[in-house]
């Protein structure tokens, strides 16, 4: 049974938009059409200026574009915000049990995914006036505002439904997952080839110009991308590509097939980037919510506000943290401000790494990643351990022995690398690629799969379709 605070959602599950799950079995190259068809949807939707602002809007947030997979300044300007801080609201209050919720029921899970949407729209609303009352567009007349209002809440509305398209079985993996990669390879390719010079590396062309010194250009200074930070995106696309490829395999055996034999893999990067895509939309809201207060309140100077010298106070002229919570969740980008605020980026790199392990747990139980559901989830597909008597109780122990130890470690390797990576002022940040490349590799997998269960339709029930 649902409970009580899942059971008030079930009227709006009648009147919310909804992408009804397909009843019939999607063909493969039908996923990599609707998949294809949603990707387009994003890309326009992301080139679309909204109407009634000027074309100079200054920007406020760029630190969250990647993790949110927005565009300043377009029907794209929320992005996957409200969805992402909305899942994770919802994800923390049933992992620590405040509300009831059982996923394995399909009446839960139906509620859950109703509550999930209901807040992901009333946080699309919510934000979307948090940036008009903030003034990021400027002083604007009545008809504006509602106009622009408007447009951003039927762009948060369609970014769900895409999303929802592609998780109901219409495409592959999630739309969450599409925009973020898709936002962070239009980042690395600005970034890389940057259109505006035509050259290799954008900061080229201030170096060509004596906009800055060979050092600056090696080490990076401002917003230019560095060669040091070109050399470190490579390197942590390999990095992690090799971390995505370790695992321990426990060996199986099928019960339905004397003889057949396979292998459970258990991978170091268990519960994969969640954990930081959790973490990374935690501090952006930090930061979001605390320059929006900052900015309402008249953007006072350091000591004046004692709220907003424990949220967050910012330059007058950039916008940029200069302490509170808001500067010690957003990481140096280079290796010159490493130096020069070492304490900065010892502290974020502990809140990261801390946040990434501590929601790789929550994960494990709230995703049915735990032990016991994945020893169910083997026992049911008709798989054992050989040597031992064919009951969950076995496979459970030995499960028990890898699972929760690979996930704090994974936790903290994710949380690692991404914070190291920003350091080293990697093109699309840390988080972007660490992402990607983690989507990429899902998909890459997934994508296998289904191929593998197009072709052979014996493999579903081994595969778990």
């Amino acid at each position: 049974m649902a409970g009580r605070f899942l059971s008030l959602f079930r009227p709006l599950g009648r009147v919310l938009p909804e992408i009804k799950v397909p009843e019939r079995k999607v063909s493969f190259n039908e996923k990599i059409f609707w998949t294809a068809i949603v990707l387009i949807v994003y890309l326009i939707m992301s080139e679309i200026s909204l109407y009634g602002i000027s074309a100079g809007v200054q920007e406020q947030f760029a630190p969250l574009r990647v993790i949110f997979a927005s565009n300043r300044g377009t029907l794209m300007e929320l992005g996957i915000g409200p969805i992402v801080t909305a899942g994770l609201i919802l994800q923390l209050l049933a992992g620590s049990a405040i509300i009831q919720c059982d996923m394995s029921n399909p009446e839960d899970r139906g509620l859950f995914t109703v509550a999930s949407k209901f807040f992901s729209i009333l946080l699309t609303g919510i934000q979307a006036s948090a940036y008009i009352i903030s003034g990021m567009y400027g002083a604007l007349a009545g008809p504006t505002t509602i106009v622009i209002f408007l447009q951003l809440l039927g762009a948060g509305v369609i970014v769900i439904l895409l999303d929802e398209l592609i998780q109901k079985g219409w495409g592959f993996g999630s739309g969450i997952s599409l925009f973020i990669m898709a936002g962070v390879a239009q980042n690395i390719l600005w970034q890389t080839f940057n259109p505006g010079t035509g050259l290799f590396v954008g900061s080229l062309d201030l170096l060509f110009r004596g906009g800055q010194t060979l050092t600056d250009w090696i080490l990076g200074a401002g917003a230019y991308p560095s060669l040091i930070g070109f050399i470190a995106t490579i390197g942590t696309f390999l990095v992690i590509i090799y971390l995505e490829g370790i695992r321990v395999e426990l060996p199986m055996t099928y019960a339905g097939y004397k003889g057949f034999r396979s292998r459970y893999p258990i991978k170091l990067l268990y519960v994969s980037n969640l954990p930081v895509i959790f973490a990374s939309a935690l501090f952006a809201n930090v930061f979001f919510f605390s320059q929006l207060i900052w900015s309402t309140q008249g953007r006072p100077p350091p000591g004046q506000n004692f709220l907003l010298d424990i949220l967050g106070q910012y330059n007058q002229t950039n916008n940029q943290p200069l302490g509170g919570l808001a500067y010690f969740v957003t990481p140096p980008h280079n290796v010159q401000s490493v130096a020069a605020e070492p304490i900065r980026a010892a502290v974020y790199l502990a809140i990261l790494v801390a946040f990434c392990a501590v929601f790789s747990l929550i994960w494990l139980e709230v995703g049915g990643l735990g032990p016991s559901k994945v020893a169910r989830q083997l026992m049911d597909s008709g798989m054992q351990i050989p040597g031992y008597r064919r009951s969950g109780r076995p496979i459970e122990s030995i499960l028990k022995r890898y699972i929760p130890v690979v996930t704090i470690l994974g936790g903290i390797i994710v949380g690692l690398v991404a914070g190291i990576s920003d350091f080293l002022g990697v093109f699309g940040s840390g988080t972007g690629i660490l992402l990607a490349v983690g989507i990429i590799y899902q998909y890459y997998e997934l994508l296998m799969r289904e191929r593998a269960a197009e072709m052979f339709p014996a493999f579903r029930r081994i595969l778990g379709e």
